[in-house]
């Protein structure tokens, strides 16, 4: 059963376990709250046996305080090792979740984000996981456990009499059934709930990462006024589900109450034919008195449980993605990287790669050129094992990339791209993330290398001052150099410079450049660049252009050939001199 919980919930093995622990000591409990119901029969059984003409049980009012004293330790107990084997349990498993999800995700290939809404990506991360561990405390088990304990109780009801048994329990399966049967009509509008709220969200966020844009075009009112839009529509599918919801959940548990009136017609009518004693009759009373209340609960439970299949579905769209394997150990000759006739697509029909060839030389600068658009930044980031190629093969000393870890060959590369990610800590701790284990020196002497010392001796606490979001208090060129020092600490053989210097003034280009310069020395540097004077020095020049090698060698001999790099040189000689 553990087995079949863990697959049904994409729970850990532990946690398959956990859950059906979990589901038995509900059980349990459930059961142990009957146990003052059969107290309670004892004793009117011993105070009307004279009325019935019988001898009952004869037991003095401390055999009743004894019994009460028990039964209420065992209660105590069961529900003490229901809190452990539900709560502790489940945060036990939401934790586990967690961990093996960021593992998942620190595997799944590049394009998985590039394929997933991030704001859908965040959400399941992490709401489905909160909602999962509200499930494995309270909606599965106190489900199941009813279900389980109300069967435990129906086949002793059955032995007693089962004319009884039925007109007490035919409403059971009747409400659950209706409760079922109403799940194709939630699953469709929570569905729709989820696509709106995804909206809602991914409109907040769009409004905050470009406020600055919003209010510099007056578009303030209008903007807000389609969040607005959105937030509505939230709201009104909130509450058509909930009013739905409560709708069902209310008329299944009116189906339970019938129940004990079934019961009080079949007992008087079979009391009435003499075919049941009335001290049976008593006890079917009793017991529907008590049998509903789980169920009541668990009909609510049921909803939520309909709901949390919903989440492992999205759960488990993550934990089945196909990883990137490969070796942790290779044996590189040199650092080369090659080329052979790769082809690669983001989507199946709209090839970006198309037959790519070209070698980038370990010692020597490769420059990759081209129109937007051609697949300069993808070639880089396929030569990382970022993606996986579909055609062609990509080597490093020789070594197929394919067959690498794509952790252990990131190892290998210093990468700095122009949208600079830094973290809301120190400037130390944001370089020292090149290389963890790093001394403050060994930091010090990176930032220095990137010159970034001008800048850090300015701030009020220098190489300890937080720098907020994305290194919110720096300009774009300190940022720059900061990424810099933080792939200098890193003392990578290969070294990815995607658009480094793009979006930077003059003076900090000269800095970063600079920074460059040191960073370059004896690796295999692969760079891309709009600019042609910042790749004018580069050993060799690839041009890429609807995803094929239109031309390639060195500077000088693409100038003299006069192809593509030639005309992008004198275009953009021409615009240095253009004026307003």
């Amino acid at each position: 059963m553990s087995k079949y919980l863990q697959k049904l919930f994409a729970l850990s093995q532990q946690g398959g376990k956990d859950l059906w622990k979990a589901v038995l000591a509900c059980t349990l409990t459930n059961v142990g709250l009957i146990l003052p119901m059969a107290l309670l029969v004892l004793l009117l059984e011993q105070l009307l046996a004279p009325v019935l003409g019988r001898r009952g049980p004869e037991m003095g009012i401390a055999g009743y305080v004894g019994f009460s004293i028990v039964f209420l330790l065992l209660i105590f107990l069961l529900m003490y090792h229901q809190y452990n084997a539900t709560f502790l349990a489940s945060y036990k498993e939401s934790a586990n979740m967690r961990i093996n999800l960021a593992e998942k995700l620190r595997k799944i290939p590049l394009s998985f984000f590039g394929k997933r809404d991030l704001t859908d990506l965040t959400t399941t991360i992490m709401g489905d996981c909160a909602w999962m561990e509200t499930a494995l405390s309270h909606f599965i088990p106190e489900l199941l456990g009813a279900v389980l304990s109300t069967s435990l109780i129906g086949i002793g009801l059955f032995l007693m009499d089962w004319k009884m048994a039925v007109s007490a329990l035919w409403v059971v399966p009747a409400a659950f059934l209706l409760s079922a049967g109403t799940r194709p009509w939630i699953d469709k509008m929570e569905r729709k709930q989820r696509g709106k709220i995804l909206e809602a969200s991914g409109g907040i966020q769009e409004c905050i990462e470009n406020i600055q844009d919003i209010k510099a075009n007056n578009q303030t009112e209008e903007y807000l006024y389609g969040l607005s839009g959105k937030l509505v529509g939230v709201e009104a599918i909130t509450v058509k589900l909930e009013v739905l919801n409560g709708m069902l959940v209310t008329a299944s548990q009116m189906v339970l109450k019938v129940g004990m009136a079934t019961t009080v017609l079949c007992g008087a009518v079979l009391l009435s034919r003499q075919q049941i004693d009335f001290m049976v009759f008593l006890i079917f009373m009793i017991a529907a008195t008590r049998i509903y209340h789980p169920l009541i609960g668990s009909l609510n439970n049921l909803s939520a449980v309909f709901s949390t299949m919903l989440r492992v579905e999205r759960l488990r769209s993550i934990e089945e993605q196909p990883v990137q394997t490969g070796t942790e150990e290779a044996a590189y000759q040199g650092y080369d990287i090659v080329f052979d006739h790769v082809g690669f697509a983001y989507n199946p029909d709209e090839p970006v790669l198309r037959d790519v060839s070209f070698q980038a030389r370990q010692g020597q600068v490769t420059a990759l050129v081209g129109p937007s658009g051609g697949g300069k930044s993808t070639a880089a980031r396929l030569a990382a094992r970022f993606w996986d190629i579909n055609k062609g093969r990509i080597t490093i000393g020789g070594v197929d990339v394919s067959t690498v870890d794509p952790e252990s060959l990131l190892k290998n590369f210093s990468v700095v791209f122009q949208d600079v990610v830094l973290f809301n800590n120190t400037i130390m701790e944001n370089i020292r993330l090149g290389r963890k284990n790093a001394t403050d020196q060994e930091v010090m002497a990176a930032a220095e290398a990137a010159q970034c010392t001008e800048f850090i001796n300015r701030l009020p606490k220098g190489y300890q001052t937080v720098i907020g979001e994305n290194g919110s208090v720096l300009s774009g060129g300190e940022r720059q150099r900061l990424s810099i020092a933080r792939a200098l600490l890193k003392d990578a053989p290969i070294i990815l410079l995607d658009e480094a210097t793009a979006s930077l003034d003059v003076e900090n280009e000269s800095m970063v450049q600079g920074a460059i310069s040191n960073l370059v020395r004896n690796k295999t540097v692969l760079i891309i660049a709009h600019r042609m004077r910042t790749v004018a020095k580069a050993d060799r020049i690839v041009v890429l252009k609807d995803g094929i090698v239109a031309e390639q060698g060195s500077p000088e001999e693409l100038f003299e050939r006069g192809g593509i790099y030639r005309h992008m040189t004198l275009l953009q000689n021409e615009s240095q001199n253009w004026t307003l």
